[in-house]
């Protein structure tokens, strides 16, 4: 991947030489520690419950083919692309559908399916000569292919066949399936022919490897079997040698076990709402940067974006932008032999709020996807204890000891190990078959518009884990964050207060990073709702998060459960000067703003925005309207008012006929009470109270 042309902030300046000073601290420890990512994007309009909370739906692999084609016009000509089964849950029929793009680790093609240079094919094989494809392939394998034909209920006009085929050391073996005529027909389900074979009547005693071909007037397919990676590549140079003057293929298949450590894979896969991308193994954060920046290209040509429009302003896509660190094989991995380093990470993490909370998502705390390790199911002893076993470790591979004290404390308050701000899924759990990769993934992180702001992320991440190899920069024990976390810790004026001292920290260890892009991320993730200045009196208010409390878990149809958040809750932050808080005061909803006898101390208001079904306390009102008044210190008539009717507007001036609508209302009586929160020293008073 050439990242020769990124732009600024990254071709020059202090971004480009920490990142080279990165790279270099890590070669000077021996140190090869490999990234990864998940970035996720949508349509430019994106319709229907697949772009909003459906995994799959009828235009989402057809944008993962035009990307993919894209990609591979653009970087890795002449890859394979593999149509993958990937995870299946609980209430759906076959699993969902991930598009491998596959090259060797050098980058070259791993089987070339038409001659270098030569423009596509357009020929479709006729049965006759694809029963000649097959004697070829059993030619150049050593063994007769048995094909068994079968009928599609889908599509009457396709023609397909089943060849069981298999390789044990070396031997190439095929066999007849003695399948009755009324039950060679496929099922009902969607996809490729290879996942809907009716396997339940296959030969018994033997292994269900089945290659499957498939052809109809546009186009032909192959359903490659589950074989090991070597004699795989074998069956697919036999399949190219004898093609080349066909329309290429559509291929599908399972990936062998062991193909990351010989291939660079580039996976498309259906996620819930989004179109997922799992980035191949980046040796460096140039290698990362450069995918990121090409993921945008690609997308925009073929209409995906990292972003959505709501209204006039722009979020995220609402999946993940996750950040994976590792090593390049399990022989070479920086973190099985330096626990402590971990754990240096982890409580550094668990410091700042600003690494969990300003580049997520809107939903954030116990109920995200990615709650810290202090809102999940561990108590804050039982992580300390973790902590302090795994710092006295002996010296050697501690991969085992690390996976299974901390795989279980990074957890949802369920138990769910994947839901975690820093997860250890996939780090060493053998109790699946991708959970032994070594991969710490760092998932609260959301896609960004700006492909130079997700990179700026990820080198301040890693120029982080650079800077806690040193003993000397990793905090000691955890913080007791108590109510300060969700009450003040997440208010945009604390997050970028935490960002500064989290840049310092890396700036003082001679890694600055600018900090222009975290800058504009933090003005795009806070929208500014209200501005208003009067000589040297100043008050802005912004968007602020509020965690939203999960629901019980509620049943569906098919059997399984679907996890519930009230999301009607919403936070905003005011930020006024001494000038402001010392000359005029505020008037919300009728009561009065009070502020913090503590200058250095912010305001935040917490209200209902809408009404959800289900929701935590029914009964309760919605809050918008909001109306806010401004006063002078001195009493007297408001100088001015405003009305916040929902976020994306911000808080516009009342008009003439709802000032005289709201002067016609009665004037309550006696004084009324000011806002208050829920303890006496809280920054976020709740117009629940």
């Amino acid at each position: 991947m050439s990242t020769a042309h990124l732009p600024a902030p990254f071709a020059s300046g202090p971004n480009a030489r920490t990142a080279a000073a990165v790279e270099e601290r890590l070669q000077q420890a021996g140190i090869l520690l490999t990234m990864g990512g998940e970035p996720t994007l949508v349509p430019d309009d994106p319709q229907g419950a697949e772009w909003s909370v459906a995994a799959d739906g009828p235009t989402k692999l057809r944008y993962a083919q035009r990307l993919a084609a894209e990609i591979r016009r653009r970087t890795w000509p002449g890859c394979t692309v593999l149509y993958c089964p990937g995870k299946q849950y609980d209430g759906e029929v076959n699993p969902r559908w991930a598009l491998r793009l596959i090259t060797a680790k050098d980058g070259a093609p791993l089987v070339p399916l038409r001659p270098e240079g030569a423009a596509p094919a357009s020929h479709v094989p006729d049965a006759t000569e694809l029963r000649g494809l097959l004697a070829a392939i059993g030619h150049d394998l050593g063994c007769r292919l048995e094909a068994l034909p079968l009928r599609d209920p889908l599509q009457a006009d396709r023609q397909m066949w089943a060849i069981p085929l298999t390789c044990q050391q070396g031997q190439w073996r095929s066999l007849a399936w003695p399948l009755e005529e009324g039950l060679r027909e496929l099922s009902g389900a969607p996809g490729p022919a290879g996942l809907r074979l009716p396997l339940q009547h296959f030969p018994e005693g033997e292994l269900r490897q089945v290659l499957t071909l498939e052809r109809d007037p546009n186009g032909w397919a192959l359903f490659l079997p589950p074989l090991e990676r070597q004699p795989l590549e074998l069956l697919l140079h036999s399949i190219a040698a004898h093609s080349q003057a066909w329309q290429e293929p559509e291929l599908s298949g399972v990936l062998p076990w062991d193909a990351m450590e010989h291939w660079q894979v580039l996976g498309l896969t259906a996620d819930p709402g989004v179109l997922e991308v799992n980035l191949p193994v980046c040796h460096s954060w140039h290698d990362y940067a450069g995918w990121i920046e090409l993921l945008e290209e690609a997308g925009e040509a073929v209409g995906l974006r990292s972003w959505k429009q709501q209204g006039e302003r722009t979020e995220g896509t609402g999946g993940g932008n996750h950040l994976l660190l590792g090593g390049p094989s399990l022989d070479e991995h920086p973190f099985f032999t330096r626990p402590g380093w971990l754990v240096g990470l982890l409580r550094y993490w668990q410091h700042h709020p600003c690494l969990a909370y300003l580049f997520s998502g809107r939903s954030v705390g116990p109920a995200s996807q990615a709650p810290r390790p202090d809102e999940g199911s561990a108590s804050l002893l039982d992580l300390q204890l973790a902590h302090a076993a795994l710092e006295r470790l002996p010296a050697g591979d501690q991969r085992v000891a690390i996976g299974e004290t901390l795989r279980h404390l990074h957890a949802d308050r369920s138990g769910n190990t994947h839901r975690s701000e820093i997860s250890l899924d996939k780090f060493w759990n053998p109790a699946w078959t991708a959970g032994c990769q070594g991969l710490l993934e760092f998932r609260a992180l959301e896609s960004l518009p700006d492909h130079r702001w997700s990179s700026a992320v990820a080198l301040l991440f890693r120029a982080l884990a650079v800077r806690l190899l040193n003993p000397e920069h990793r905090p000691a024990a955890l913080r007791s964050w108590g109510t300060e976390l969700h009450d003040r810790a997440m208010l945009p004026s604390a997050l970028w207060a935490d960002l500064e001292l989290v840049l310092a920290d890396l700036s003082a260890d001679g890694l600055p990073l600018n900090p222009e892009p975290f800058r504009a991320i933090w003005q795009w993730r806070f929208p500014e709702l209200l501005h208003w200045r009067q000589g040297e009196a100043e008050l802005r208010i912004h968007q602020a998060l509020e965690p939203w409390p999960l629901l019980c878990d509620t049943p569906v149809e098919g059997g399984t459960t679907s996890r519930f958040v009230d999301s009607s809750l919403r936070r905003v932050e005011l930020i006024a000067n001494a000038n402001f808080r010392e000359t005029y005061t505020l008037v919300l909803q009728g009561r009065p703003l009070l502020w913090p006898h503590n200058p250095e101390q912010p305001l935040a208001v917490r209200f209902r925005q809408e009404a959800l079904f289900p929701c935590l306390h029914p009964c309760l009102p919605v809050d918008v309207p909001l109306e806010l008044e401004l006063h002078h210190a001195s009493g007297g008539q408001p100088i001015a008012r405003w009305q916040l009717v929902h976020e994306s507007s911000g808080f516009e001036p009342l008009t003439e006929v709802a000032k005289e609508a709201a002067a016609a209302q009665p004037a309550p009586s006696g004084m009324p009470m000011p806002l208050r929160g829920a303890g006496e020293h809280c920054s976020t008073v709740d117009l629940r109270l």
